[in-house]
């Protein structure tokens, strides 16, 4: 398979999630998860995109297990290079951010960045997983017999 288009839909969703995140962060909402549920809209449009686009370039090579792929790589890579910026934003940019947003959920702050990372690539994961196993429905061939 080749890799470069699901590549860059990851590269590309990736910097739409962190400048969601950043925008967030000038007025000062990036601190309210319930923002974090439109993450979810960006991965899907770029899963969406990844594997419609890679459907057209392979044509009648297009097999489900090539756009499964696909969708599972561009979230996977956006996932990863977000989770990355969301670790170096929480630790090097903005040292409040965890402070302010562990107040909402624990009393205790020990332990809560790596909570806190973990779930925003467990959350990354699992919305790719799902998301590409839904948008595959959407693009896989039929196997029913056509009627004549």
């Amino acid at each position: 398979m080749r890799f470069a288009l699901p590549v860059r839909f990851g590269l590309a969703t990736s910097g739409s999630l962190i400048a969601y995140f950043l925008v967030l962060s000038l007025f000062d909402l990036h601190t309210n998860v319930f923002f974090s549920l439109f993450n979810g809209v960006i991965t899907g449009f770029g899963i969406f995109e990844a594997i419609k686009y890679y459907k057209l370039e392979l044509g009648d090579k297009f097999t489900y297990s090539k756009g499964f792929t696909a969708g599972v790589t561009v979230g996977f890579v956006a996932t990863v290079i977000f989770t990355i910026f969301f670790a170096f934003y929480s630790t090097e940019v903005n040292m409040d951010f965890l402070p302010n947003l562990s107040t909402a959920f624990f009393e205790d702050f020990k332990g809560f960045e790596a909570i806190v990372f973990f779930t925003v690539a467990i959350m990354g994961f699992a919305t790719t997983l799902v998301l590409t196993l839904s948008f595959m429905q959407l693009f896989k061939g039929s196997n029913n017999p056509k009627k004549t």
